[in-house]
């Protein structure tokens, strides 16, 4: 078992300006001469976070890490104008010409595991790897698993504070009714709507549960305003299948995907049908984990993919 390394502090955090609205927050990690990997956070809506430096060698790696638009740290926060996946695919490639970096690592997982996926399709000659956790690959019935039928049949209890304030007549859609909410010009429903959408997630996030850590209430809204975004846009793919249809350009591309046996908002099934569809992937279900990233199992296959691809594939 791997254990992550020491937090560290960034070497240099900056903001990069990436069209008229947004700017992103990101920051540099490690070793300025070595290999470098960028971080994909989660949500959508997540933002850089210091315990996701703690998965590379700070004497190996120069690791990028950023806060996508609209999350902690970006700003505008919690903007939703200009917000989809084809706009933040193209900002990880202005930020690696912003750092002047020729290929990078892309670590990422749920849908930092989306996002990896979509920037390596449309810039294969930059990723000179990909490391996975949780996959997520934006099918509808992935998004009717964790908001219509599914997850629910398995946290029954949680699944009823999160249907609770939504009116009957609205729960035939429930990514429909807390958009509405949580786009709301009144704070207060903006903020009760965001703290319920969160509690669902974070209750049926790991393993083992354990209580979430205290957020701001502007980050909890604009972590469930930009997820909830994306999932009633169906994270603004043209198709159901867009991921799995596209993979042709990487193919061969070296994957790791680290996947939790008892992951509830990403099953296990999406990491399969995906590690079928590669050429050059190694697939590692941890028995004993759910969907986070800091569940030990997960954090120690995720450790020991960044260091086996380093070894093998990068001169």
């Amino acid at each position: 078992m791997r254990d992550r390394f020491p937090a560290i502090e960034p070497n240099f955090t900056g903001i990069l300006p990436v069209s008229p609205i947004h700017s992103l927050y990101y920051e540099e990690v490690g070793n300025p001469d070595g290999i470098p990997v960028v971080f994909l956070h989660g949500g959508p809506g997540v933002g850089a976070q210091p315990a996701f430096r703690t998965f590379f060698d700070p004497q190996r790696f120069r690791t990028i890490l950023f806060s996508q638009r609209g999350a902690p740290k970006s700003f505008p926060l919690g903007e939703l104008a200009e917000n989809d996946t084809w706009h933040v695919t193209e900002d990880i490639e202005r930020l690696r010409r912003h750092l002047g970096i020729e290929r990078w690592f892309v670590f990422g997982g749920s849908w930092g595991s989306t996002l990896a996926l979509t920037y390596a399709i449309r810039h294969p000659e930059r990723a000179a790897g990909l490391v996975l956790r949780g996959i997520f690959l934006g099918a509808q019935s992935e998004l009717d698993w964790m908001y219509r039928d599914g997850a629910s049949r398995i946290y029954p209890e949680e699944w009823e504070r999160f249907l609770a304030p939504i009116p009957l007549s609205e729960r035939g859609d429930l990514v429909s009714a807390y958009y509405s909410r949580l786009t709301s010009a009144n704070y207060a429903t903006r903020l009760e709507y965001a703290r319920a959408w969160c509690t669902w997630e974070n209750s049926i996030i790991r393993l083992i549960p354990r209580p979430p850590k205290e957020e701001e209430d502007d980050n909890i809204i604009a972590f469930a305003r930009i997820e909830c975004h994306y999932m009633i846009n169906r994270l603004f793919f043209p198709s159901d299948s867009y991921l799995l249809d596209h993979l042709e350009p990487v193919r061969h591309i070296p994957v790791w995907i680290a996947q939790g046996r008892y992951d509830i908002i990403c099953p296990v099934v999406a990491a399969l049908e995906l590690s079928r569809r590669l050429a050059n992937c190694r697939l590692n279900i941890i028995p004993d984990a759910g969907h986070s990233i800091i569940e030990p199992g997960i954090a120690s296959s995720l450790i020991e993919g960044i260091e086996t691809l380093a070894d093998q594939y990068w001169s």
